[in-house]
């Protein structure tokens, strides 16, 4: 019998340890999260927990700053943006008397397990510390503080960092706490001033945050379509402004009734020169005449409640950073980490290497290496700025290659957030590599009706901030209707296929694969991008549309949660979408804090139910008097949506009162959050780079033709690449009774809600532990993989 090598755990006994968590620097939405994955996970391994307010300057200060952190003084703060225990700026423990003060009060409380929440500044004062740790003990006990038992029993100080900036400016993780949240507030403005800029035909100029990193100014460019983007780490050439108004004015040309432009608060010219809105604004007054208007949008970016996406990473985070500790604490010498994020998974990474990358990005720009400046920050930010250009700069007909290719785009399925953006960004690369592209409406029923037109450049502006599918879109197979599907492509003399949709987008495209031997026309390159709400398609961790149903999920939740504040224990049941695909109830629980979630994946039983209400009655005995029970709408065909609200009312007399509240499409409805269209955007655009390549190879004798497996793809991220993978050899990962993957990574997060959720449980660790240096962190791009 194979051993099981799996690690839990239930072995990392926190008891008698003692753990601080801070937050400093500058606030971002999700921190809070994060103290509260801290506070809860500490408290379930044994570990006191404290909370040290007001950042550096509340552990210099001592006193009432750090006080001990019980279970219910962290409820409520998971949708509160901002930081609840205060950040602030700290020139004393910069100083040897402030970081001496800082270790007494420390020492005084038994604390020897950090967890700083910041940015670059307060991570590198973090690890400092730590290194003089056992000096300044030494001085306290010359200077009769601390005794020598105290000394003994507090020797090594080890520290855990997690990243909370909502410039997304630190080498080694994909994203930082707070970025899809600033990203959020900055789409909702460009989304509103679009509507006011396309009434009026106006300029808008939108200064954004990022004094020394581009990533918001970028990725919101890229999520909103925008004209022009001004970053640090791409500074413009001499001729800019002439370049630039050329493009304003061709656009407008082409009837286009708005111009947008985006300029990170630390764009500077090639010559390190600072250009600044008004100068833009000036510039295009002048030289065209547009009606222009500037907006700055400032400290909103820090503001409002975090998304889905940093409630998930930062609980993610904050439990991952108490395992760090507490394997630290049982080791010796272990070096001060940070908890990153690289692609889908959580990593382990030193955190002075990190540091050290960082500051090596600053010292590249200042030597006017821009290049390298932007390969330092990561493969993320690489391929948000090639995807951009590859978007933005429209050549003339006479400069694009000529391919003779005429490429199809179908969507297929449910409408998901984001399809739209997919749409625009195949549509524009494709013709950026000389197809000619075709968009087909209302999936493959459109195809054998012969719904198919050419779509040109302008045709898709604007496509990326609306929700929905604007092509049409139905659940339709095509296998009852091959023969006029290959006839359509006969006529249209279609060479490949670009499929954007969910599961029946999957199971059409096996079927399209499968009929290769029986039709020559299906022989060419086809490849799928997973878009659908429930992201239950095998093969890719995450599908479009997910993220923006999950915000949907999260924000109902807060709204109920808060109506539920001024009543007394009371227990809402709430039912998501998905199929009897899990995710979406699952996530949403962790995002929106649920004491229970029920899905089809884990089955249940009366006695568990019995269970939960019986954790709910105990729960109303505290402060917290209220509950929130989220169920998938498929998770048990007997204890459906009614059932358990009669349940839980019946259980709960007397304790508690029930209501219920089923979501329905407004899931799949509304504009695409930033996440969905910029994954949309930069995962479209692999997949036509893709078909391109995969035409040229296959193009032989005047035709194409193509019948091996690897040329009917899904691409997919899996963990922390983007894959194609052969329709055909996910066959054997799926269950196609219940339209999921049998394998679903997204189950390792449901012990860690549960444990938020104060249930004790079984949560494997395999995955952590395993301290990983920033150089080897992500794979090499290989033919079938492709980093985001």
């Amino acid at each position: 019998m194979r051993q099981d090598t799996r690690k839990y755990f239930e072995n990392l006994d926190g008891a008698g340890k003692c753990i601080a968590v801070l937050t400093s620097g500058g606030d971002a939405q999700g921190m809070n999260a994060a103290v509260r994955a801290v506070v809860r996970m500490g408290i379930y391994v044994g570990a006191k927990v404290y909370f040290i307010h007001e950042g550096y300057q509340g552990m210099v200060d001592g006193g009432d700053n750090i006080i001990e952190a019980t279970w219910e003084s962290v409820s409520s703060m998971l949708q509160v943006g901002g930081t609840v225990i205060g950040s602030a700026r700290c020139k004393e423990f910069r100083t040897h008397e402030g970081r001496l003060k800082a270790a007494l009060n420390l020492v005084k409380h038994s604390i020897t397990n950090l967890c700083v929440i910041g940015g670059d500044g307060s991570l590198t004062g973090a690890n400092l510390f730590r290194e003089e740790w056992s000096g300044l003990l030494n001085e306290l006990v010359e200077q009769g503080l601390v005794s020598e038992e105290e000394v003994r029993s507090n020797s090594e100080l080890h520290i855990v960092g997690m990243v909370g900036s909502i410039d997304n400016d630190f080498c080694g993780t994909d994203m930082t706490i707070g970025t899809d949240s600033a990203l959020h507030r900055i789409i909702e403005v460009v989304d509103a001033i679009m509507t006011t800029a396309q009434s009026h035909q106006r300029t808008f100029v939108l200064e954004v945050m990022g004094r020394h990193c581009g990533y918001l100014a970028m990725v919101s460019a890229l999520a909103c379509g925008a004209d022009w983007v001004f970053i640090p780490e791409m500074p413009p050439e001499d001729d800019w402004e002439d370049v630039m108004c050329q493009k304003l004015s061709e656009n407008r040309a082409e009837r286009k009734r708005l111009n947008i432009i985006i300029v990170a608060e630390g764009a500077i010219d090639c010559h390190n020169k600072p250009i600044t809105c008004d100068y833009i604004k000036d510039l295009v007054v002048r030289r065209l005449g547009f009606d222009t208007r500037v907006t700055i949008l400032g400290h909103v970016q820090r503001g409002g409640t975090p998304s889905a996406f940093d409630r998930i990473l930062a609980s993610r985070m904050g439990v991952e950073a108490v395992l760090a500790l507490l394997e630290a604490s049982d080791s010796d010498n272990t070096p001060a980490c940070v908890v990153s994020l690289v692609g889908n998974q959580a990593v382990r990474l030193p955190l002075m290497e990190c540091v050290q990358m960082t500051q090596e990005v600053q010292k590249a720009m200042d030597e006017k290496k821009f290049e390298d400046a932007v390969r330092l920050r990561g493969r993320s930010f690489e391929n948000n700025l090639v995807t951009y250009r590859l978007l933005s700069h429209r050549k003339a007909d006479s400069e694009l290659p000529s391919s003779s290719f005429n490429v199809a785009v179908l969507n297929v399925g449910a409408p998901a957030a984001g399809m739209n953006g997919a749409v625009r960004s195949a549509v524009r690369v494709g013709i950026t590599e000389g197809h000619k592209m075709f968009a087909v409406n209302d999936g493959f029923e459109g195809f054998y009706k012969g719904q198919i037109k050419e779509i040109k450049w302008g045709d898709v502006g604007g496509w990326t901030g609306q929700g929905g599918s604007l092509l049409g879109t139905k659940r339709t197979l095509p296998g009852a209707h091959l023969d006029k599907i290959a006839e359509q492509m006969r006529i249209y003399n279609i060479n490949a296929l670009l499929v954007i949709g969910g599961f029946e987008a999957y199971v059409g495209l096996l079927e399209l694969s499968t009929a290769r031997d029986k039709y020559n026309e299906f022989c060419v390159p086809m490849v799928m991008v997973p878009a659908t709400v429930s992201n239950n398609i095998p093969g890719s961790d995450l599908s479009i549309g997910s993220d923006t149903a999950l915000n949907a999920i999260t924000d109902t939740c807060d709204r109920i949660k808060q109506s539920a504040s001024g009543t007394k224990r009371r227990v809402f049941i709430i039912e998501t979408m998905g199929g009897y695909c899990g995710y979406l109830a699952t996530v949403g629980g962790l995002a929106a804090g649920a004491d229970t979630v029920y899905i089809y994946e884990e089955p249940f039983d009366i006695r568990d139910l019995q269970a939960n209400v019986e954790h709910l009655t105990q729960k109303m005995k505290t402060s917290i008097q209220r509950g929130l029970v989220l169920r998938n709408e498929n998770c048990n065909e007997n204890f459906n949506t009614d059932f358990i609200y009669q349940l839980y009312s019946e259980e709960g007399q007397g304790v508690f009162d029930c209501r219920k509240n089923i979501l329905g499409h407004m899931q799949q409805g509304g504009a695409p959050s930033p996440f969905d269209r910029n994954f949309g955007t930069k995962v479209a655009a692999k997949a036509i780079q893709w078909v391109t390549k995969t035409l040229k190879e296959s193009f032989k004798g005047g035709r194409v033709f193509t019948n091996s497996p690897d040329t009917a793809c899904l691409l997919g991220m899996r963990r922390r690449a983007m894959v194609f993978q052969p329709v055909s050899q996910l066959r054997d990962e799926t269950d196609f009774v219940h339209r999921i993957p049998k394998e679903q990574w997204w189950l390792k997060l449901r012990p860690l809600m549960k444990i938020l959720a104060k249930y004790k449980t079984s949560y494997d660790v395999s995955d952590s532990g395993q301290l990983e240096h920033v150089t080897q962190i992500r794979p090499r791009e290989t033919k079938t993989s492709a980093d985001i």
